[in-house]
């Protein structure tokens, strides 16, 4: 804070020293001290009230867009990049060459079994909430009064 080395402390201290007297000095440094760590506290705490009201307004935000904005060459090159990754992926499907008939054909087909699959998981995922949602049901229907027939009665 005050950017004091050793030598301007040990000049401080032979000054108060000789001002106060060594009968005070221990009593005028416990008041300095508790001083300083109030000062802190007080420093501390409107920081930190600082720091709340300024993510509640939102200037985190600003603050990174400026600097985005103050540091335009990174935000630059991260264009830059997200550019010549999509060029390269471009140019990698361009020059790749097609698959001979055989190959696509087995490709075709391994997509379209992995398409099926994909419909039986998501029915088979509905058909289980599904069950889930009615297994639910079932006690809060028997805890209305309703009487859920047991699995082992047959009163027909």
């Amino acid at each position: 804070m005050f950017d004091l080395g050793w030598t301007e402390l040990l000049v401080i201290g032979i000054v108060a020293l000789i001002v106060v007297g060594p009968k005070d000095l221990p009593g005028m440094f416990q008041a300095v001290g508790k001083f300083v760590g109030k000062a802190k506290g007080m420093a501390r705490d409107f920081s930190r009230a600082m720091n709340e009201a300024a993510d509640q307004s939102g200037v985190n935000e600003i603050q990174k867009s400026f600097k985005a904005a103050s540091n335009p060459m990174k935000t630059a090159m991260n264009e830059v990049k997200k550019t010549t990754e999509g060029v390269t992926r471009d140019l990698d499907k361009a020059t790749r060459p097609p698959l001979d008939p055989e190959r696509q054909a087995a490709a075709d087909k391994i997509r379209e079994k992995s398409a099926e699959m994909a419909s039986a998981r998501r029915a088979a995922e509905a058909e289980a909430e599904a069950q889930a949602k009615a297994d639910a049901a079932a006690p809060a229907a028997a805890g209305t009064g309703e009487a859920a027939p047991a699995a082992g009665d047959d009163k027909a």
